[in-house]
């Protein structure tokens, strides 16, 4: 079995992944469904796509089954694929993620997809601060902030929701605003990890309703803005 596994892991092919339409068809993985109110767009879905193509370290061989399994149904649904000989160790695997997925609507597993990618760029884009760069990460959740040769860079780290900007990043837009102008920067960048800068509020801040009610909300809301 070690043999069988380890035969696997040195045929698959990171670069068939970086190009999933040349790919062919374990366990049924986890998925994460996404909160998002707006489903992937097919736009959203290329750029993910391409974004693969992009990543600087292997995820390995679970998570490149799990991206395969998903792209196989955002394209094509259910598995329909006639399952490979048992010695087939790669393709078996392959078609056992896929057909580990069931019926899983198309648009859930493009979105999955999207999410995933989105997940793999942020964890690349945190851990690679440039030598030299002072790293200021560990006051932040959804911020990845540096400073470097008299910049600071702010950059929202919430990709897979388009970096919709939540209460607590906007408290923390603050903080790092605050420390940024009491440090020795001469300019401070504001920008975005992924695909999108920022769609802008996230709506679920509506949700959370005070005590007095919409109108002390909308109050608040306007006080944090400013």
């Amino acid at each position: 079995m070690a043999g069988a596994a380890g035969r696997l892991a040195r045929r698959w092919s990171w670069g068939a992944l970086r190009s999933p339409v040349q790919v062919t068809c374990s366990q049924a993985f986890p998925l994460h469904m996404s909160g998002t109110a707006m489903r992937a767009s097919q736009v959203d879905f290329e750029n993910a796509m391409n974004q693969v193509k992009l990543l600087k370290k292997d995820p390995g061989n679970e998570v490149k089954l799990k991206l395969y399994a998903l792209y196989k149904q955002a394209m094509e649904g259910p598995c329909n694929a006639p399952k490979p000989g048992v010695f087939d160790f790669v393709n078996k695997a392959k078609w056992d993620a896929w057909n580990g997925l069931g019926s899983l609507p198309k648009e859930t597993a493009r979105q999955n997809y999207v999410d995933l990618v989105s997940s793999l760029s942020s964890s690349e884009s945190s851990s690679q601060v440039k030598p030299g760069a002072e790293s200021k990460q560990g006051a932040y959740e959804f911020l990845v902030v540096t400073s470097e040769d008299g910049i600071t860079k702010i950059m929202l780290n919430r990709p897979a929701k388009k970096n919709a900007i939540s209460t607590k990043m906007y408290q923390e837009i603050m903080l790092a605003l605050q420390a940024a102008g009491k440090d020795d920067s001469a300019l401070t960048v504001l920008t975005g990890n992924g695909d999108y800068y920022s769609s802008g509020n996230d709506l679920s801040n509506f949700t959370d309703i005070p005590p007095g009610g919409v109108e002390q909300k909308a109050k608040d809301s306007v006080i944090l803005l400013r």
